[in-house]
């Protein structure tokens, strides 16, 4: 890429969107202190929905924020500020294997990195439409069944991860048992 052939301003800040996403997602990765490592992964999560932006795919940038930035992440931070191990100050993973996950990593990226450049993307040149409405006429019409499908199996999936999380009470458990 040139610099003659960059377009100002858009340009620009899509280049800053896409180095936020991954200087955040690198700091996921080594960052040892779990609340940073948060606190990172929700700067990579608002980078990801600035990403969808500019793609035009406007219903994902505001699923993205509306359930990954504004749900997960505060339901992640939650968490970790009602965990009773708190106190210590880094509860990260020991990151006993750096080298060779570098290594993997490393030859992850240059797959995609080749896989990108080689590729002849199709560029449409064209005029913002917004996918919202026919997203939301497309669900509630055709796709109505595995909708609802996939929300029963979403509500299945959360009865059983607060089932699942529930801590035993050892006295409930020798009464229920006589």
């Amino acid at each position: 890429m040139s610099l003659s052939g960059i377009n100002f301003p858009s340009d620009i800040l899509f280049l800053g969107v896409a180095a936020l996403t991954v200087g955040a997602a690198v700091l996921v990765c080594i960052l040892p202190n779990i609340i940073h490592t948060a606190v990172a992964l929700l700067f990579a999560l608002i980078g990801v929905a600035g990403i969808y932006l500019f793609l035009s795919a406007d219903f994902l940038a505001a699923t993205q924020m509306l359930v990954y930035v504004g749900g997960i992440m505060m339901l992640m931070l939650f968490a970790v500020f009602l965990s009773n191990r708190i106190h210590t100050a880094s509860i990260s993973n020991p990151s006993r294997f750096r080298l060779p996950a570098a290594v993997i990593c490393l030859c992850i990226f240059g797959i995609l990195a080749l896989t990108a450049v080689t590729t002849p993307f199709k560029v449409r040149p064209g005029q913002y439409l917004p996918t919202t409405a026919g997203i939301g006429e497309l669900v509630m019409t055709q796709y109505l069944l595995p909708f609802e499908v996939a929300s029963v199996l979403l509500l299945a999936a959360l009865i059983g991860a607060a089932m699942i999380s529930r801590p035993s009470r050892p006295a409930e458990d020798q009464e229920d048992a006589k």
